[in-house]
């Protein structure tokens, strides 16, 4: 059986390949007696070691948690981890745009300054990239066209509705700039959005979106336990209990 030493052990080891040099630093909890330990073994050995999902992709369900919930100077933490493991920074730019669709765009200006200022302090510039010049209409089909391949005939349903008398004075601009638009962005794949899309959601406590994105995931290609660990992930960024609750959404989707 493994003892509390052996994952203080591991989960410190996990503490300096994200942080290098860092790790050893004194955290904002280490004050209180024993809290380095017990983030030690729950967080770094119990979450971020556990098998299941790749450490980058665990990477990007962590900076989708902490900008939808707006966790910036843990954030800036995470962004220099990120590149550290070797997340592109077009990549990390592209998962804090994504989180915007859920969390509002705002959650992602905030962001994209932390991570500007990550990558300045870091020589690192990324050139600019031209605006997309697609028309509405492509906008519109394209993105109604994911929507049926990632959410099949739930993509009409509910608020997606296209009868919706409500919900239809908003949901267009969704499918525009979300699906047609931002899901179509270089530097991040469709099997990532999928990720930070469930992480996102979770954090958010929004468990019938993660419903609905944990059965487009399998449709993206992610397996099941992949899905199961893009929640489990965002546990210590967010809070066990929106995860727990977003696992038992999962239930009945992932069956």
């Amino acid at each position: 059986m493994t003892t509390r030493e052996a994952l203080r052990q591991q989960g410190e080891a996990m503490r300096a390949r994200l942080f290098g040099q860092d790790a050893a630093a004194p955290d904002r909890g280490d004050s209180a007696p024993g809290f380095r330990q017990l983030m030690s073994e729950a967080v770094y050995a119990g979450i971020w070691s556990r098998p299941g999902l790749a450490l980058p992709d665990r990477m990007i369900c962590t900076l989708a948690a902490l900008v939808a919930v707006q966790r910036l100077p843990q954030l800036r933490r995470y962004v220099a981890a990120a590149l550290k493991i070797g997340l592109e920074p077009r990549t990390i730019q592209e998962i804090l745009i994504q989180v915007g669709i859920y969390a509002g765009f705002s959650a992602s200006e905030e962001a994209l300054e932390i991570a500007r200022a990550v990558f300045a302090e870091r020589g690192i510039s990324i050139r600019a990239k031209e605006a997309s010049d697609d028309s509405l209409d492509t906008l519109s089909g394209r993105g109604r066209e994911l929507l049926q391949e990632l959410h099949g005939d739930r993509g009409n349903q509910g608020y997606a509705s296209p009868d919706n008398p409500v919900t239809g004075a908003l949901y267009p601009l969704a499918i525009h700039y979300g699906y047609g638009e931002i899901w179509f962005r270089p530097g991040l794949d469709r099997r990532q959005r999928v990720l930070c899309a469930v992480a996102g959601f979770t954090a958010l406590r929004l468990e019938g979106q993660v419903k609905k994105f944990g059965q487009a995931a399998l449709n993206a290609g992610l397996s099941h336990s992949e899905v199961i660990e893009a929640v489990i992930q965002t546990a210590p960024f967010s809070g066990f209990a929106p995860a727990l609750n977003a696992l038992a959404a999962l239930g009945d989707a992932l069956r």
